[in-house]
């Protein structure tokens, strides 16, 4: 009896271990806007080599068509171009509840993401990160200005670190 009591303690154990947080990295942004696509060249690069415990997808300006990974995802980090007066290339970190409040000036990409929450049919909402670039310039092209991406390098290595973060908590 002893031996069943222990199994079954050490499978309820088990099953109330608490399961990896299911993390998106959401680029956003237009591609054929210069720096306004600066979201989707950072997803372009950490697909190269994906963080682990992380999906990474190009949602572009298609925020809408993103919804079943927002239900999916516990963990939200949107990357996307973000004009705050700071000189181009600077990378923001803040929250959505900045951009709710007013604090800060988002871009339309991460109103779009906001207002897209409210679509989601889970009660709970995913804890959104959002990673804004100071672009130099949005005009029709498809590269990156040089300061924008020189950003490229330390945007994606605090990609990677916030999801490390997000995994050992």
């Amino acid at each position: 009896m002893d031996s069943f009591n222990e199994k079954r303690k050490t499978k309820n154990e088990k099953c109330s271990t608490p399961r990896e947080p299911r993390i998106l990295i959401a680029g956003l942004g237009n591609l054929l806007l210069m720096d306004d696509g600066v979201g989707v060249h950072a997803v372009l690069e950490l697909q190269k080599n994906p963080p682990e415990g992380a999906v990474v997808a190009e949602v572009g300006t298609a925020v809408l068509n993103a919804l079943d990974l927002l239900e999916w995802a516990d963990k939200v980090l949107a990357i996307d171009a973000m004009q705050a007066g700071g000189e181009p290339g600077t990378v923001y970190a803040f929250g959505t509840e900045d951009v709710e409040k007013g604090g800060i000036k988002a871009s339309l990409h991460e109103l779009n993401l906001i207002s897209a929450l409210s679509f989601l049919k889970r009660k709970a909402k995913p804890e959104i990160v959002i990673f804004g670039v100071e672009p130099d310039r949005i005009d029709y092209g498809l590269e990156l200005t040089p300061a924008v991406a020189a950003a490229l390098p330390e945007l994606t290595a605090a990609a990677r670190k916030q999801v490390q973060r997000w995994r050992e908590k």
